[in-house]
């Protein structure tokens, strides 16, 4: 393999027969110059992606050791979940990492505002970003909040097979949290995040929503509407003021059926 561009002592463009290709491997440019034969013993990783000049003008430009611990991230979240991630994640977690270090260095913090729910409906890929934040601290001596553990997940919930699209991803999790904030404030409580009631709930929520987007119904028999209608009058009345603010907020509408199961699961909450 000849090397076509050095992108950083790390990383450079290799051509290999007739397809251009990126070679990462620690010190893999020292010395080396354009048209120089690159040692394959050096070679770490070898990327072949249909972004290529994108992951090379993200390399040129960012700390070598930025893109190194991405790439360490990475292998351990593919290794933990047992799955190969999307080739994608090489550009936005190694972008969103380099930025958001340079961002805590100068002292500047960004709030997660969906961080209580990242953690419960992206529980695994939130351990990731635990270890993550850990792992940059010890590479790198910047501490990190928990708040950059919960973008990190999403990164790597969106870059799963079949995990989604981030702006969808994002927005469905939003829902959710105005969804808990009217039950919270309809029934005037404060809600434990650790309580398992709470974790159904928010499950149960996201559950619906992805229902709906997929033009699936969950189905309740017309009696036991009736039924929960009356004997959880409380909760019911919550549901409904849930579905009408998520109308306003969202533009999204639910089903009377999904209200009666959101009652079930905001009367048991209730009684915690």
């Amino acid at each position: 393999m000849k090397i076509t561009k050095i992108l950083n002592n790390n990383a450079v463009v290799v051509l290999d027969g007739q397809h251009e290709k990126i070679a990462v491997g620690t010190g893999i440019a020292f010395n080396k110059k354009r048209n120089d034969i690159v040692n394959v013993e050096k070679i770490e990783k070898l990327f072949v992606m249909r972004e290529n000049d994108k992951l090379q003008q993200l390399l040129s430009r960012i700390p070598e050791e930025h893109f190194t611990i991405s790439e360490e991230i990475i292998t351990y979240a593919e290794a933990y979940m047992g799955t190969k991630l999307n080739e994608h994640i090489h550009i936005v977690l190694t972008d969103h990492l380099s930025f958001a270090i340079e961002r805590i260095r100068d002292g500047i913090h960004l709030n997660n505002k969906l961080l209580h729910e990242i953690k419960i409906l992206y529980r695994r890929e939130f351990e990731i970003g635990l270890w993550a934040i850990q792992h940059i601290k010890e590479r790198c001596q910047v501490d990190m909040p928990e708040d950059e553990a919960a973008y990190i997940a999403l990164h790597i919930h969106t870059m799963k097979p079949q995990g989604g699209d981030l702006h969808q991803t994002l927005r469905q999790t939003a829902i959710i949290r105005d969804m808990v904030q009217t039950i919270k404030e309809h029934l005037m409580i404060t809600i434990e995040e650790d309580d398992i009631s709470y974790h159904r709930l928010i499950t149960h929520l996201r559950s619906t929503l992805t229902r709906m987007n997929q033009y699936g119904l969950h189905t309740m028999d017309e009696e036991m509407l009736v039924m929960i209608k009356k004997k959880f009058p409380l909760s019911y009345n919550c549901a409904t003021e849930v579905a009408k603010e998520l109308v306003v907020l969202h533009a999204v509408e639910l089903h009377e059926q999904e209200l009666g199961y959101i009652a079930l699961h905001i009367e048991r909450l209730r009684k915690q």
